[in-house]
């Protein structure tokens, strides 16, 4: 019996996983991205929990941990730099068995690309075309550098994808969420200093740690989509100026060149299913979500797991499995971009009176924790990949 065939399209983080999670289950991959390689902005994740069980099946949760740095599962402070809410690294392993494991995005694609054949890659192949085939028939890509068949393809180009449209062509796509996230990654100082993010009137601003004596300053604001400074560490600048230490301070340190401003987009409108025929969508594609859960990275993996676990059967019937797919994803991740977007809605609130009815109701939470809060992470966190994908 023929190998079965999966085309991922995109190389980013949540294609890559998918296409590591399909060969652990028998699937030979071909990843086409359409950047000239795959060199991801300099960013960093925190994964929590859930991520890091599902790193754990594809084989990388060791590695994972050892290449970053830990944080609790909140750690939120006010403007000022007044404690709103804190759960240490170590009450969260307590709780849900890790901490949150903070790493630059590069270095989990690096881990992800490692167990990956080397010419399972195409860079610079920019598909442009699918159709989703069905039980008879195999799903097609075309791409500039050519037509691909497929018993499979995985749909991971990104929240704006092209090729959605294609698949469900009444659905709206991904909306503007109303603001852009500026982000550097700095050296850490050598003095101790507190991690987490801080929620001022119109965004929130942070600092997170990395290994390696480096740090993750990051700002939110609200923006017109699409907007560009000619200065964009200037503009990082700005946005912490009064905020308190050590925000401005290491923000000061970026090198200018450094600085990545990001647009958020989000599929508001759930779409009808992640998947059409023999095709499959995860990640962003399927379920782009505001940053503010910090579940992105990890809902993609999840996707990544669970969409392997489901087709490692016959592949005549990858189109039914398919089914399960949506089934098992849809429902969960349309209540994390929701949840997502509700508490974006109010980090990004300009009104006083929001931000101070905000700031109570998390510090009554934080009073209350750490149980109060784990009632309300526990079904993020607590979730376990689906047995058969553990024992592989």
């Amino acid at each position: 019996m023929a190998q079965p065939h999966a085309v991922v399209v995109g190389g980013g983080l949540g294609g890559l996983a998918a296409a590591l999670a399909l060969q652990r289950v028998g699937w030979a991959v071909t990843v086409c991205e359409r950047a000239p390689g795959l060199e991801p902005a300099e960013i960093a994740l925190a994964l929590a929990p859930n991520a890091l069980r599902a790193l754990d099946t594809l084989g990388i949760g060791a590695d994972l941990r050892a290449h970053s740095a830990q944080q609790g599962i909140a750690a939120i402070r006010r403007r000022d730099g007044r404690w709103i809410l804190r759960v240490s690294a170590e009450r969260t392993r307590e709780r849900f068995g890790d901490p949150v494991c903070v790493v630059r995005r590069g270095e989990l694609c690096r881990l992800l690309l490692e167990r990956l054949p080397a010419e399972a890659v195409r860079t610079a192949a920019t598909a442009t075309a699918i159709e989703p085939g069905d039980t008879r028939r195999p799903a097609r890509v075309v791409t500039g550098a050519g037509e691909h068949t497929a018993d499979l393809v995985v749909l991971a180009d990104g929240a704006r994808s092209a090729l959605r449209h294609e698949l469900f062509l009444e659905h709206p796509g991904a909306v503007y969420a109303g603001f852009a996230c500026w982000s550097a990654i700095v050296p850490r100082p050598e003095r101790a200093m507190a991690f987490g993010e801080s929620w001022g009137r119109g965004g929130a601003a942070g600092v997170l740690p990395l290994s390696g004596g480096e740090a993750y300053c990051f700002a939110t604001g609200n923006t017109p989509a699409g907007g560009r400074s000619t200065d964009e560490h200037a503009e990082l600048a700005r946005r912490v100026e009064g905020w308190h230490d050590p925000l401005p301070r290491l923000v000061a340190a970026a090198r200018p060149e450094s600085v990545v401003r990001t647009d958020v987009w989000h599929i508001d409108t759930p779409l009808p299913a992640y998947h059409k025929g023999r095709v499959a969508l995860v990640g962003d594609t399927a379920h782009a979500m505001t940053p503010n859960l910090g579940q992105g990275a990890g809902q993609a993996v999840e996707d990544a797991v669970v969409l392997a676990h489901h087709v490692s059967g016959s592949v005549a019937y990858v189109p039914t499995a398919l089914q399960s797919y949506t089934a098992a994803r849809l429902p969960r991740t349309s209540t994390l971009v929701q949840r997502s977007a509700q508490l974006a809605e109010a980090v990004q609130s300009e009104s006083p009176l929001a931000a101070r009815v905000r700031d109570l109701a998390a510090a009554a939470v934080g009073a209350a924790a750490p149980g109060v809060l784990a009632r309300y992470t526990r079904p993020v966190d607590d979730w376990r990949p689906p047995a058969a994908a553990r024992r592989g």
